[in-house]
């Protein structure tokens, strides 16, 4: 199924990506996610969601976290 995403979503989607870029360490919950970037849990998983749908992030338990890190114990 294709989902298409509102700007708004879109320019989230990129400044998410732009995040994980600069602080490429950074492992985040939903919880911390949505929190951080002041969205609703729902935008928050849709946005990580479709992130590792694309191969730039990972999902291990919990976290999330680039793809291209290799795996991480959470």
């Amino acid at each position: 199924m294709t989902h298409t995403m509102n700007p708004r979503m879109s320019d989230l989607e990129s400044r998410v990506r732009a995040e994980f870029n600069e602080m490429p360490g950074e492992r985040l919950t939903v919880a911390q996610a949505s929190r951080l970037w002041g969205v609703s849990t729902r935008v928050a998983v849709t946005v990580l969601d479709r992130l590792v749908d694309s191969g730039f992030l990972r999902r291990v338990r919990l976290y999330y976290f680039r793809a291209d890190l290799g795996h991480r114990s959470a």
